[in-house]
């Protein structure tokens, strides 16, 4: 028997010896479009921040799956009585991608480059209420604000924390970043992938839990959908209705949706005619049916809405109270004509090159043309765009704005005069002062009524005319699991996916 046992046991280790230990999968993943760059202080595109945000990056907060602000790269913080001093403690161990500590000195780096007019970051209006930042300790930074700033730790969640070597470098973390994130940079090949690999020292023990991600460039939505379908790709991140649909039912197959913070719009160069005038603004979004927008370019799987996303029940005001919201061509014209404009007004339509604001843009095009505007489109790829659009180089443009769960957080930026995406070149002091309310206030009541007025100024004489909010897609395989879809296109829940055999 003795000897028996012995000879089990060393065929049982010749076996475990012989059959390989399972190792960590790469989720292949499959996106439409090449990113415009990677440094999370410049890039404003979804095929960037999509490739960067909650992956290779982090911020002191994170937005969770629920939309709750909860702690990041800061475990804890409290806030002084007048609301001016906001002190945060960071983890312990946290690491950048390059093997380098994380401290408090490198925050402190990343607010001031985002503030740096040098790297003219589109995200400093977040940090308007900043009044210095300092870092006592390696895990301590101390924010002091010149006012109180209600959505403040809202904001702090898009702000990456980069190394603070790069604090003046404008140009390296486009094409190499380094982050603290689940996920670090490994290659790049133009036109064709992004890889990232597994950041082995991630400060969240045991995650993540697959070795990599690779970002394949697919710009044909057919090849996506087959790659998908094959099993050659895992994952069709935040997809448009007409992929989902085509997708949905088939085997091995799983679509998952939320309905997204992102707007689609029209936005409008208030600086040159004819949208300096704000009869113009108005007749164009009389000239909209949104309605019809919805059921032709996303086909149903979407609804109309004003500047804030209807997900946003404690903020978002109903559209239907918006008079300009209802689709009546020939009061567009009666505008028009009021305005001292000859018809028909002719406009250059910026599009952004991603299919779905293709077929909106069409719709639009129809409906303008039917009330007294003529509309060219005009389709570049997207770096071109993104340089246009920066430098309102555009009469109008179609496109979508990343939401977010606090309207602080894109309307200061996007809609106060000279907020750092304020490409319309838009100033109206009202808005402006209301703007500064919602900020300063901390009492809900006081900030629901001040973006409640500015949701009005903005639906009818406002420079962008928003249009709807569509569902978020995202097609899995079904063995992918742990995957959640946020409704900001964050790409977080990555670090818990595992690929069952």
């Amino acid at each position: 028997m003795k000897k028996s046992w012995q000879g089990a046991l060393v065929f049982a280790c010749a076996m475990a010896l012989a059959i390989p230990a399972a190792t960590a999968q790469t989720v292949e993943m499959a996106v439409d479009g090449s990113p415009a760059g990677l440094d999370p202080h410049i890039v404003t595109a979804f095929n960037s921040t999509t490739i960067v945000g909650g992956t290779i990056y982090e911020g002191l907060t994170v937005i969770d799956k629920d939309l709750r602000t909860v702690p990041g790269l800061a475990e804890s913080w409290t806030i002084s009585p007048d609301g001016l001093t906001y002190t945060f403690r960071l983890r312990a161990n946290l690491t950048f991608h390059d093997g380098k500590p994380a401290e408090a000195a490198d925050v402190v780096a990343s607010f001031n480059r985002v503030l740096s007019a040098t790297i003219a970051s589109p995200l400093a209006s977040r940090l308007a209420a900043l009044d210095k930042a300092t870092a006592p300790d390696a895990r301590t930074v101390v924010l002091t604000l010149k006012e109180p700033s209600a959505p403040l730790l809202t904001a702090l969640a898009s702000i990456a924390i980069v190394p603070r070597a790069f604090e003046a470098d404008k140009d390296s973390l486009q094409r190499s970043p380094v982050g603290t994130g689940p996920f670090k940079f490994k290659e790049w090949q133009p036109n064709s992938f992004i890889a990232l690999e597994k950041h082995a020292t991630y400060w969240n023990a045991g995650k993540p839990a697959i070795a990599g991600v690779k970002f394949n460039i697919v710009p044909e939505s057919a090849t996506r959908q087959v790659g998908l379908t094959s099993g050659q790709y895992s994952i069709l991140p935040n997809i448009d209705a007409a992929t989902a649909l085509q997708l949905r039912g088939r085997p091995n197959v799983r679509i998952v949706d939320t309905l997204e913070v992102a707007y689609t719009l029209i936005g409008m160069n208030v600086s040159k005619p004819p949208f300096d005038n704000a009869k113009v603004r108005e007749a164009l979004n009389y000239a909209i049916n949104r309605a019809e927008i919805v059921q032709a370019a996303l086909f149903g799987a979407g609804v109309p809405g004003g500047s804030l996303s209807p997900a946003l029940k404690d903020w978002a005001v109903d559209p239907a109270t918006f008079p300009c919201f209802k689709h009546d061509p020939a009061k567009a014209q009666a505008l028009l004509r009021e305005a001292g404009i000859t018809t028909p007004v002719a406009i250059t339509l910026l599009v952004l090159p991603r299919q779905d604001i293709r077929d909106i843009a069409q719709v639009v095009q129809q409906q303008l043309n039917r009330a007294g505007f003529r509309v060219e489109l005009r389709i570049p790829e997207i770096g071109q765009f993104v340089q246009d659009w920066r430098n309102s180089n555009f009469d109008a443009f179609a496109s979508t704005n990343a939401g977010s769960t606090d309207p602080d957080d894109y309307y200061y930026r996007t809609f106060r005069t000279g907020g750092s995406t304020n490409v319309f070149k838009y100033s109206n002091p009202t808005l402006d002062a209301l703007l500064d309310a919602g900020r300063r206030e901390t009492a809900m009541p006081a900030r629901k009524a001040a973006y409640d007025r500015a949701q009005a100024i903005l639906a009818c004489e406002g420079p962008a005319a928003t249009l709807t909010y569509g569902q978020l897609f995202t097609a899995t395989r079904t063995n992918v699991q742990g995957f959640d879809i946020i409704a900001n296109r964050s790409l977080m829940s990555l670090m818990n996916v595992t690929l069952a055999r």
